[in-house]
């Protein structure tokens, strides 16, 4: 599993004009099962992001395609983690229970 912090590196004028081509992003990221939870930071300077179990790989691939990281108005920081212990909703992606 892993914790994705997006980081805005341009002002947010230029954020803010780009925002809906990344939530289009989201969206179909969402609709082919890449994200499980996602939502702007408190201090608005970036964004967090939930990615379920695939390999680094296919989450820098994916990543690869977000509109901010594309114009260069964003970067990633990826930060891999065995889930040992969920909540019920997420229970099926607990890596310690499905081995």
């Amino acid at each position: 599993m892993f914790v994705v912090l997006l980081t805005y590196t341009a002002p947010p004028p230029e954020i803010d004009y780009a925002i809906p081509d990344h939530a289009e992003w989201l969206a179909k990221q969402y609709d082919r099962g890449n994200f499980l939870a996602s939502g702007r930071r408190a201090d608005h300077r970036g964004e967090v992001l939930l990615a379920r179990p695939m390999s680094l790989g296919k989450l820098e691939a994916v990543l690869a395609g977000d509109p901010l990281l594309l114009r260069h108005l964003a970067h990633h920081e990826v930060i891999e983690f065995s889930a040992t212990r969920t909540g019920p909703e997420l229970r099926s992606l607990n890596e310690a229970l499905t081995r």
